[in-house]
């Protein structure tokens, strides 16, 4: 009896450690799933909730099987949330080093940068140096890659500001601007939404070009406009929507279209608060997720 009950006892004891090995993984063969998703970061955080907050719980809706995490790029960002609120973000790096403490083994790494340039770049090299730490690690592709991602962004900020377009009404766009090749998206984005019949529609940038002033001579040409109704084309509506594009100061894009007689409302809201731009994201993702396969 006392043999029937050990075998008994020995057989229950291999039934869990097989389970155990199921959960565990045996080397490095199974464990933890993740999405990180990285974004610039911002100070404002109701802009931050309805945006990169939004993003994150889209892709998280989406793929309920990984656990999703963040990380900032910004270290001035994260430093002033830590001393202002309290809040700890994750640097990349921290990130990472967290996941691979915590026994994540798939990790899907996505940005929510507008373009490859040259954060989308530093981020892809930060990723190598941690190729041996993982079972797989893979980057998903920025907002605007593909045509179909112009498109599909073209037809989100249109249908949100379709109420806008009567004719006498000009809609702009404020892209932040980079040295890098890439900053090629918004000549393309331009090029594209016109082409598409959005006549009314502008894009510009604050620190490249096509710059405010190209802007302003593109509504001049036209000639039949009225109002301007400016909007960021960022993920995020912080510092550069609430100043450079919405701010008081006489260089602000508000005021410089004021000075030239434009009757102006600007839209403190971020991409990121968009469900077109959103599942976007969450495409890209899942594309990251499926070349995993």
């Amino acid at each position: 009896m006392k043999k029937k009950i050990a075998g008994l006892m020995v057989m229950a004891l291999i039934t869990v450690l097989m389970a155990g090995a199921a959960l565990t993984g045996c080397g490095k063969s199974a464990g933890k799933q993740a999405i990180l998703v990285v974004s610039f970061g911002t100070s404002y955080n109701d802009s931050r909730d309805k945006t990169i907050g939004a993003v994150e719980n889209a892709i998280a809706k989406a793929y309920p099987d990984y656990e999703v995490r963040r990380a900032f790029t910004s270290q001035i960002i994260i430093d002033k949330l830590k001393d202002r609120d309290g809040l700890k973000i994750d640097n990349v790096t921290e990130a990472l080093d967290r996941a691979v403490a915590d026994g994540v083994r798939i990790l899907v790494v996505q940005p929510t940068h507008l373009m490859n340039g040259y954060e989308y770049t530093d981020l892809k090299e930060e990723l190598d140096k941690y190729n041996d730490r993982f079972d797989k690690i893979v980057m998903g592709e920025p907002l605007l890659t593909s045509d179909a991602d112009f498109e599909a962004v073209i037809g989100a900020i249109t249908e949100k500001t379709a109420s806008y377009d009567d004719g006498r009404t000009a809609i702009a766009f404020m892209g932040h601007g980079t040295e890098a090749d890439s900053n090629a998206v918004y000549g393309k984005l331009q090029e594209m939404i016109t082409a598409d019949g959005y006549e009314n529609y502008y894009i510009g940038t604050v620190e490249a070009t096509p710059s405010i002033d190209d802007v302003v001579a593109a509504l001049k040409n036209k000639g039949t406009y009225e109002r301007v109704v400016l909007e960021p084309l960022m993920v995020v509506a912080g510092d550069h929507a609430n100043n450079d594009m919405a701010g008081d100061d006489d260089d602000s894009w508000k005021s410089v279209l004021g000075a030239e007689g434009y009757e102006v409302e600007c839209l403190i809201e971020g991409l990121g608060q968009i469900e077109g731009v959103q599942q976007l994201y969450v495409a890209h993702t899942g594309a990251a997720i499926e070349s995993l396969k």
